[in-house]
C-alpha cells in the first residue's frame, strides 16, 4: 500500500517564508522589546503579589515570539504546539488573580505587533499575493490556537473548587480597588482618605508580624491574603508614620523565613495604591538578599532597574562586560569596586579592607576607569546598581 503523502508548499512560497522568517529573526531583539513594553502596559504585573508572575512574563513573551516565528514556516495541517511556558503562565495568571481578559489582551497585543513587523518585512521582500496571504494565515491560525489553549488553561486553574470564602471576596475586592476599578469598599472598614503605609510579607508567620506592628502603632489596618504564603497590609490613620522606626521594629519581630517589604507613607486612595506598589516591587529584593526587612526608598533605584530589562542589560554591558576582558574575567576588578564603593569611595579604607597598599588600589581603580571609559566619580551610582543586580542574579 502506498504511503500517504503530506501536502507540500510550492517551492517559491516555501523559500519566501524561510527568507521572511530569517529577516524577522534578525530583528528578534527589537520585536521582543516592543512586545514586552506593550504587554506590560496592559495592567501592571508588579501589582501581582507573586514575583514569579512578573518574571514569567518575560519568559512567556520570548516563548510566544518563538511560537509565532515557528508558525510562519509550518503548514495549516501541522501548526506548532503551544509552548509549555505559555501554558504555565496562563495558569499562574489565574492563580494570581489576573483576569482572562488581561491575558488575552496581552496575546492580541503581541500578535498585532508581530503582524506589523511581518508586513513591513514582506514589503521589503516584495512578498505579496498568495504567498503573503499564506504566511498571514499561518500566523493567524497559530494565534487562534494559542488563544483557545490559554483560555482553557486559565479557566482550569481559575475555577473554584469550593464556595468563595469571605477572605477570598475581600482579596478580590482589594485587587479591584488596586486596579482603580469602581467598587464598594464599605465592607473593608478602612479609612481610604487617611495616610497609609503599605506592607507585603511572604512566609509563614507574616500575619503575626502585621498583628504585632498594628498593636504597637494603634492604627487602623487592612489585611488580606492574596495567596497562602503572602500577606498584604495597610496601616491607616491621621498624620504620617515614622517608617524607619517601623522597619527596625519589623526586623526584630519577623521570624526566620519571613520577608517584609514596606512602601512609603502616602495619602488618600491614590496613596493607598502607591504605597502597596512600592512594597510589592521591593519584596523580591528582600527575598533574594540577606536582610529580612527592606524599605522601598532604600532600594528604589535597584527595584526600578531590575524591572527595566533594557536598563539592566545596558548597565551590565557598559560597566561589567568591559571588566570581563581581564585575565581573571574581572573578578579582582569587581572585588575592588565593591570594597571601594562600600567604603564610600575612600581609597585608604578600601585598601585596608582588601589587604593591599593604597597605591595598588589606586592603580586598580585607574585600570577600571580605562576599561569602562569613564571616571568612577561620574558613574559610581550606576556601577553600584550593576554590581547589586549581578549579586541578585
Amino acid at each position: 500500500m502506498k504511503a500517504r503523502l503530506q501536502p507540500t508548499m510550492p517551492k517559491a512560497s516555501s523559500l519566501a517564508r524561510v527568507r521572511l522568517t530569517e529577516r524577522l529573526t534578525e530583528r528578534r531583539a527589537e520585536i521582543e522589546e516592543a512586545v514586552l513594553a506593550r504587554v506590560r502596559a496592559i495592567a501592571d504585573p508588579r501589582e501581582v503579589s507573586d514575583p514569579r508572575y512578573g518574571e514569567g512574563l518575560t519568559t512567556a513573551v520570548s516563548a510566544a515570539l518563538d511560537y509565532g516565528l515557528e508558525s510562519l514556516e509550518s503548514s495549516d495541517e501541522h501548526p506548532p504546539e503551544v509552548p509549555v511556558a505559555l501554558i504555565a503562565q496562563a495558569r499562574l495568571a489565574a492563580r494570581s488573580g489576573v483576569g482572562v481578559d488581561v491575558v488575552l489582551r496581552r496575546y492580541f497585543a503581541g500578535y498585532t505587533l508581530l503582524d506589523a513587523f511581518l508586513v513591513q518585512e514582506a514589503v521589503e521582500l516584495d512578498l505579496a499575493g498568495a504567498p503573503l496571504k499564506a504566511v498571514l494565515r499561518a500566523l493567524s491560525l497559530a494565534f487562534d490556537r494559542l488563544v483557545v489553549v490559554a483560555g482553557e488553561e486559565h479557566a482550569r486553574d481559575a475555577r473554584p473548587s469550593s464556595p468563595v470564602s469571605a477572605e477570598s471576596r475581600r482579596a478580590r475586592l482589594v485587587r479591584r480597588l488596586l486596579a482603580g476599578e469602581p467598587a464598594d469598599a464599605a465592607e473593608l472598614h478602612y479609612p481610604f482618605n487617611a495616610h497609609h503605609l503599605g506592607l507585603v510579607t511572604v512566609g509563614p508567620g507574616g500575619e503575626d508580624v502585621i498583628d504585632e506592628l498594628a498593636s504597637t502603632l494603634g492604627r487602623r489596618r487592612l489585611v488580606v491574603r492574596p495567596d497562602r504564603n503572602t500577606v498584604w497590609a495597610w496601616f491607616g490613620g491621621t498624620g504620617p508614620l515614622e517608617v524607619g522606626e517601623l522597619c527596625g521594629l519589623a526586623a526584630k519581630r519577623a521570624p526566620a523565613g519571613v520577608a517584609v517589604a514596606l512602601g512609603e507613607v502616602a495619602e488618600g486612595p491614590a496613596g493607598w495604591r502607591l504605597t502597596h506598589r512600592q512594597a510589592a516591587v521591593a519584596l523580591p529584593l528582600v527575598e533574594r538578599g540577606e536582610d529580612r526587612v527592606v524599605r522601598y526608598i532604600s532600594v528604589a533605584l535597584l527595584a526600578a532597574t531590575r524591572s527595566d530589562d533594557l536598563l539592566a542589560d545596558s548597565l551590565r554591558r557598559f560597566y561589567l562586560a568591559p571588566l570581563e576582558r581581564g585575565r581573571d574575567g574581572g573578578r579582582i576588578a569587581r572585588e575592588t569596586l565593591r570594597a571601594y564603593l562600600g567604603a564610600d569611595r575612600n581609597i585608604s579604607s578600601a585598601a585596608a579592607t582588601l589587604g593591599v597598599s593604597r597605591n595598588t588600589l589606586a592603580n586598580r581603580l585607574h585600570a577600571i576607569e580605562t576599561a569602562i571609559g569613564r571616571s568612577l566619580r561620574s558613574c559610581s551610582a550606576e556601577l553600584e546598581v550593576a554590581l547589586r543586580l549581578e549579586e541578585l542574579a
